[in-house]
């Protein structure tokens, strides 16, 4: 069976390897120590996503504020990024997969997530080239991560057994 991240590297096109060069150095850092480029980079990202035109991929994120996205965006990046963990200390272990739970996240969905935050990557001015291609890379994986996630919890919620599942029913 293969690995949620051996599934995220095949859908993404982005091997693991790629995926977290975000981790040999510090881009918080990098950019400046402050959390303005990611504060940037995530209003960009959502008023991007939540003047979508198309109504599906806006109905996704229906059921939060806008203010709440962007803040629980770019305090999720700034930690993953090196810098504090302002993610965790407000809101807990970040759990993905776990947190993505309630929305249908689906290869079209991760699409359209990713060419708002490609367009928003590439007009925040404050982050520079190469932090942007590893962050983009990072995203792309992190997206079909999700995607991989998603499908293996609805597969379990269906009762489709997991590989851990026993073929023989508890007494």
């Amino acid at each position: 069976m293969q690995s949620l991240q051996d599934k995220a590297s095949e859908w993404s096109g982005v091997a693991a390897a790629d995926a977290f060069a975000i981790d040999d150095g510090n881009i918080f850092e990098a950019l400046g120590g402050t959390p303005q480029p990611f504060v940037d980079l995530s209003t960009n990202f959502y008023t991007r996503v939540y003047e979508d035109e198309e109504e599906w991929f806006r109905e996704i994120f229906a059921g939060s504020k806008k203010e709440d996205a962007i803040q629980n965006q770019y305090e999720f990046l700034i930690q993953r990024m090196g810098g504090p963990p302002l993610f965790s200390q407000r809101r807990g272990h970040p759990a993905l997969i776990g947190r993505h739970r309630p929305f249908l996240v689906t290869h079209r969905a991760a699409e359209r997530w990713l060419h708002h935050m490609q367009q928003a990557l590439d007009t925040t001015e404050s982050i520079d080239a190469d932090s942007k291609t590893k962050m983009m890379n990072f995203f792309r994986h992190t997206a079909y991560f999700l995607v991989a996630g998603n499908e293996m919890t609805r597969q379990q919620s269906q009762g489709v057994a997991c590989k851990h599942a026993t073929s023989k029913p508890a007494e």
